[in-house]
Parts: structure tokens; sequence; C-alpha cells
């Protein structure tokens, strides 16, 4: 076997063949199943893309129907599952909790039956529809309150915004939050969605998956990045500060938060549409919102000095702002990622089984050889050797 040659983070080297979604980052296009996330954006639904993305195809009015159906009766989780949620620490990452309570899911519905449609297509239901319950669930538990039902009146966004404040949305917040999940759902083979592979292609159940790409996500080089740059937007407090403040971020070579792709070159189009939505719900407030002015400011700076670098939005950018204004806490928006994300990671999930081959890299060994064994009272503590002090 050829050693091919050491790529760190396995950086441009393809693991897969996929026709779930495809990224031209130097002309800033994303597309689902060959569908623009400009056209999805405008006429898709949340639910409606995710089935596009799983099952490969757009939905009859029927199908459609009856996957909304389903997964609106599939909402509620067990009691059990609640009563251990009420044990989780008030001070627990909402990220944690999630990877928990998602893992806890199989020890109720896990039969490992990936050869049976049913079974997989059960698995697909139960976790689009139980993910945003327990997400609300644990935003309330950790105040004290108990969590808020699902309204079945409500459609699949809507609800998600009714849980956490027990308030019916106006339909024009439930449909960009909607069109927020959309944009989130599937992005190629990002870190999360490579987690999920690995773990589907030992054949555990779809769970363990994406429990995994959870835990994935929670991490700071991946989400999150969107409460950073409302942190960011704090520390400028003003439009008089933004450009002191990035040519220092930039002088001292550190990341501006929402900035830069490791694939777009452009600007990123889903940063494009969240902007759009963005402006749309303070129109409809009437807010002069300063977060925002604050945020276009932080744009044009820094595509004046980095634009010739390929640096622009990247989709965390604008979502933050729009979540906040929506009233979610901050410490939910990367929570809400993966409540959007488990569509992606599910559709990888699918097409993985459909061709498995269990993940196993190789490596580039840069250890020692031929050493001996010291017995113990032969060994020097560290702290001991010639020159420490």
């Amino acid at each position: 076997m050829t050693v091919c040659e050491y790529s760190p983070g396995l950086e441009g080297i393809p693991a897969t063949k996929s026709s779930i979604s495809y990224v031209d980052g130097k002309n800033g296009i994303l597309e689902y199943r060959g569908i623009a996330i400009e056209e999805l954006a405008e006429k898709s639904t949340f639910l409606e893309t995710a089935y596009l993305l799983i099952w490969g195809k757009l939905p009859t009015q029927a199908e459609l129907t009856e996957f909304e159906t389903t997964i609106r009766y599939h909402r509620r989780i067990k009691y059990r599952i609640r009563d251990m949620m009420k044990c989780f620490p008030e001070t627990g990452h909402p990220m944690d909790a999630l990877q928990t309570s998602a893992a806890a899911l199989g020890l109720f519905y896990s039969r490992r039956a990936l050869d049976n449609p049913v079974y997989i297509r059960e698995a697909v239901v139960r976790l689009l529809a139980k993910i945003p319950t327990m997400v609300a669930a644990f935003k309330q538990m950790r105040k004290g309150n108990d969590p808020v039902q699902p309204n079945d009146e409500l459609d699949y966004s809507a609800n998600f915004l009714y849980m956490l404040t027990e308030r019916v949305p106006d339909p024009i917040e439930a449909r960009i939050f909607d069109i927020c999940l959309t944009l989130h759902a599937e992005h190629t083979i990002n870190a999360s969605t490579f987690s999920a592979m690995v773990t589907a292609s030992t054949l555990t159940d779809p769970y363990a998956v994406i429990a995994s790409a959870v835990g994935t996500l929670a991490g700071p080089l991946h989400g999150g990045a969107n409460e950073e740059v409302l942190t960011m937007l704090d520390e400028i407090g003003s439009k008089e500060n933004v450009r002191p403040y990035i040519e220092k971020l930039i002088a001292n070579k550190e990341k501006i938060m929402g900035f830069g792709h490791r694939v777009y070159k452009v600007k990123d189009p889903r940063a494009i549409i969240l902007q759009r939505l963005a402006e749309q719900l303070f129109a409809t407030t009437g807010d002069d919102d300063d977060y925002y002015q604050l945020a276009v400011e932080v744009e044009r700076v820094v595509e004046e000095k980095l634009g010739s670098k390929g640096i622009y939005p990247n989709v965390d950018f604008y979502s933050g702002l729009v979540y906040q204004k929506l009233g979610i806490p901050r410490d939910l928006f990367t929570p809400i990622f993966a409540i959007a994300r488990v569509a992606g990671w599910l559709a990888h999930w699918k097409e993985q089984l459909g061709v498995n081959r269990i993940f196993r890299p190789t490596q580039i060994y840069t250890g020692e050889h031929n050493l001996g064994y010291i017995p113990i009272e032969e060994r020097i503590c560290d702290t001991e050797r010639p020159g420490d002090s």
C-alpha cells in the first residue's frame, strides 16, 4: 500500500463519495441534492429539506404531510429521560446535556436493525422530532421549571420557539427561524459529519451516531462561533471602535470571529441569506438594532483589510444576531445548530449504510524503536533528571 503524504487534519483528502451536498467555495455555491440553498431558503421548509437530504428527493404532498404528521406525533420524550435531565447540573452547558440525552434515546429505541427500512425511518423520525424537545426541556429545567409540552397545533419551528418561551411565536419569526434551520441542515464533510460517519461505519445505532456528532459540534473550533461573534460585538461597543479593534486583531494575528472559512473564499451564501433575515426581522419589530449596525461596520472594515485574502463572513456571523433577536439565550445557539444539522448527519448515516466500510486511517509513526524495558526501581522521576531545578 502506498503511503500518502501527511495532511494535518486530513485537509483536502477525500474521505467518501456523496450525492448529498455540494460546495463551490470560489464562487459561493451551496447545493443540497443539486438544489441551490437560495431556492430552498425561499421556497422550502426545514422538514421538506430534511426529507430531501435524507431520502434523496423532494417529497410529494402526501409524503410530506405523512412525514410532518409522524414527526409531530413523536415530539414528546419519555418521562424517564425527563427525570434524567432533571438531575443534570444547572450550570451544565446545553450541548453536554444534549449529547447525553441523545445517547440516552438509544437505551429506549436502539435495535441496530440497520437492514430494516422501517427501523431506519423510525430512527430518523424520532431523532428529528425529539432533539428539539430535549433542547427546550433543558432550557426550562435548568431554571427549575417543568418542560413546556409540545403544541400539536404548531409546525416544527414554531413549536420549538413555543417550547422555549410558552408563547406562540409571530408567524414571521417562526418562518425566519425555519429558514435558519434549513441553512444549517447540511454542509458536506465537516468535523461533526465526519465524526458521525466514523461512528456509523462501525454499524452502531443511529442514536450513538448523533450523540458523537453532537459532541464534536460542541468544540469551540466547530460550533459556537456565533456566540463569540456577539461577545466580540459586546467588546467593540460602538461603531467608532470597530476599526481599531479589528486592526489590533489583525496585527496580533488573532482570529476574527464569524469570518473566514476552510472552503469559502467569498462571502458564505448562507451569511448573505442570514443578513437579509436579520434585516427583515429588525424591520418587522421596528428596531434599529445596535448589534446589527456594528456587524455591518465590522464586515465593511474586515472586507477592506482582508477581502483580498478571501476572508469574508461565514454562516456564524449573522446567525447569532437573528437568534438573539428571537429571544434565544446565547448558549442555545450551538444546540440549535445541532437541531438543524441532525438532518445532514442522518443523511450521511443513511448514505454510509449503503456503501459501508469501517474507517481505518493509517498514521505516520514518529516515536523511537528498540528501547529496552527499565525496571521500576531504576527509573528516574522527571523532576530528578540532571539539569532540572
